[in-house]
């Protein structure tokens, strides 16, 4: 039996995926490319934007064209959100959500006895059960730590498909990162719908606990963190996390707008002043660090005046790279019924717009990179280039002979897809 798998959207995705991929491949099941033949099509969703909705049903659709004797199983944010939908896209045999993906078997082969459609789409339970031991990409896997968020901004649906904020045990973390290392994984990435929240349920967040946690695992030589929110940089968690050796030097922070107005209309609970602080922190205790964000353009009743605010901001922060997002309605949320809806068009242009200080603002950050050594991980071989990331997570692409260890880099130059170096022996 084979059995093929697609996701959309976060890295929480990747992981939720692999669980599936495991529960499968260890009842005999062989994992085959999504285009290639399989007796299971398992599309695993995201609904944060339209755009998402819609490839989540054209994926449906390619799998069932293509492969019309198939068992074909919707599950995710998109079918937790809206089961009903899912169930009715033609060719969907088992609508599963957020949380019982992780029983995946245990559907198929209720499936495979009655023949007849399952929807269940439960309320997001724990974590516990969820473990995987290897990841689908080569030298980095990513490795959930938390579920839920709590914030509800005005724009989003994700505490609503996601629920309540769940956090994994620490010794679940330590069992799961020490499978990972034992399979020659060298970079974890610790991920969740809400990082910052980790531990949050039982009292204080407490996500420095975790990193300590996989940090203790041999043969772990980076951690990276998922996205974070800018109220977790505090000195104090900080003064933590420093002499973690193998912690990356790369910190997403969400920034969503640099606009005090639009973030207020947003629900996000910080101003941009606030969010700079955090980044001259993170700055004065990581130097070399780079900072990456998400900023959503063309919100409800964002003016010219506000957008050119929020452009000054990301201009004036420099940040090493930033997810442009159109703002993107979503039926449910506060912001879907918000005045002031913008054209297509307009929010369009100020995608362009931003793209530009984004280029500029990453460009330059890669220059002040050069001269300098970086470790660096392989990960493929292209156009006659080894490519890989700096413990910071910026790309560098340079000649030399493959390997699955870490190599050291002399950074030469940079361009607008990379930067550029040299392989020391």
């Amino acid at each position: 039996m084979k059995a093929a798998f697609y996701t959309l959207g976060c890295k929480v995705n990747q992981y939720d995926t692999q669980v599936m991929r495991d529960q499968l491949e260890q009842a005999g099941y062989q994992t085959v490319p999504f285009d290639d033949p399989a007796d299971i099509y398992v599309i695993n969703t995201c609904t944060v934007t339209q755009i998402s909705d819609k490839k989540s049903r054209q994926m449906v659709s390619r799998a069932k064209r293509n492969h019309p004797g198939c068992i074909l199983i919707v599950c995710g944010c998109f079918s937790q959100v809206a089961p009903q939908t899912a169930a009715a896209l033609e060719g969907v045999d088992i609508v599963l959500g957020t949380s019982n993906r992780k029983d995946i078997l245990t559907y198929i082969e209720k499936f495979k006895a009655t023949q007849m459609q399952i929807v269940d789409v439960d309320n997001c339970g724990t974590l516990e059960k969820e473990e995987i031991h290897s990841f689908g990409e080569k030298n980095r896997a990513v490795l959930k730590i938390e579920d839920g968020c709590e914030n509800f901004c005005s724009y989003c649906l994700i505490p609503f498909a996601r629920g309540r904020i769940r956090s994994k045990p620490l010794p679940i973390i330590r069992k799961e990162t020490e499978a990972l290392a034992a399979k020659g994984y060298h970079e974890i990435v610790l991920t969740g719908i809400h990082l910052a929240s980790y531990g949050k349920e039982s009292g204080v967040p407490c996500l420095e606990k975790a990193i300590f946690e996989a940090a203790a695992v041999p043969g772990i030589e980076r951690i990276r963190l998922g996205s974070l929110e800018p109220r977790i940089i505090q000195p104090g968690f900080l003064d933590q996390i420093k002499e973690v050796r193998q912690l990356c030097h790369h910190f997403h922070l969400s920034l969503q707008s640099g606009c005090n107005k639009t973030l207020r209309t947003m629900n996000r609970h910080y101003t941009a002043e606030e969010y700079e602080q955090a980044v001259q922190l993170l700055r004065s205790t990581f130097p070399d660090c780079s900072i990456t964000t998400d900023i959503i353009v063309g919100f409800p009743g964002e003016t010219e005046e506000d957008f050119t605010e929020s452009l000054a901001f990301a201009n004036k922060i420099g940040f090493a790279k930033i997810h442009i997002f159109p703002y993107s309605p979503r039926k449910g949320t506060r912001a879907a019924a918000m005045d002031g809806q913008l054209s297509k068009a307009v929010k369009a242009e100020r995608v362009n717009r931003m793209e530009e200080i984004e280029a500029e603002t990453r460009l330059d950050f890669w220059q002040k990179m050069i001269g300098t050594t970086q470790i660096v991980l392989p990960e493929e071989e292209k156009n006659g280039y080894l490519h890989g990331f700096t413990q910071n997570y910026c790309p560098v692409r340079w000649k030399g002979s493959p390997s699955d260890l870490p190599v050291s880099i002399k950074i030469t130059g940079a361009d607008k897809e990379s930067l550029i170096g040299s392989e020391i022996h």
